[in-house]
């Protein structure tokens, strides 16, 4: 079960998601995004334990993934780029990011290497994500070999228990419908979501 607070930008900001019950913290690794984090910050940003420390990369060479998770010390590398599977990283668990768009399927997943496929709302040219929801019935993986989740997009305290009862994700991703800024969360909305998160993927 994962619940993942991303956009990391600073150590106040990651103490408060993991005292709220955050098992997975996000730094965004992709230059234009108003996230952005340099490796030897994140490094700088202690989660301890049991904490997955998961970097997001956009289209980066497999020999710059793995030089930033060692520097910043990543569990896990979530890509949002094209890469192909030669190119995913050795050195760092995968989860692999992808846009759920119009005549989107899991079933072209469904051998993926990645240990988890995370799905996010739709964001036009950009990469990543922009707060916008999908059809999280898309997310169903009964029945596939694929069958860890992440649900991303949109989601935040009023609805992340909606999405995993439709989904039953194996995790969930939460940003920037609980910032107050750009990298700079609100701790009230991220303490609701991170409580509604668990509340519904335990019971």
């Amino acid at each position: 079960m994962i619940v993942k607070v991303c956009g990391i930008t600073n150590a106040e900001d990651a103490a408060a998601a993991i005292a709220d019950g955050a098992n997975a913290i996000g730094f965004n690794f992709y230059a234009p995004s108003p996230r952005y984090i340099a490796p030897q910050r994140a490094a700088e940003i202690p989660t301890g334990n049991g904490v997955r420390r998961v970097g997001v990369f956009v289209n980066e060479t497999r020999a710059r993934v793995e030089e930033i998770a060692r520097i910043a010390g990543l569990d896990v590398a979530q890509l949002h780029g094209e890469e192909a599977v030669g190119e995913y990283p050795a050195a760092v668990t995968v989860w692999k990011a992808v846009r759920v768009s119009a005549g989107f399927s899991l079933a072209s997943f469904a051998d993926s290497p990645a240990e988890a496929l995370l799905l996010d709302g739709p964001a036009g040219e950009l990469y990543g994500g922009a707060g916008k929801n999908f059809d999280w019935s898309v997310g169903q993986a009964s029945g596939l070999a694929f069958r860890r989740i992440i649900l991303a997009g949109g989601l935040d305290g009023s609805n992340v228990e909606e999405a995993v009862a439709v989904a039953r994700p194996w995790g969930v991703d939460a940003c920037s419908r609980i910032e107050s800024a750009p990298g700079k969360k609100d701790h009230k909305k991220m303490l609701e979501f991170v409580r509604a998160a668990r509340r519904a993927l335990e019971s």
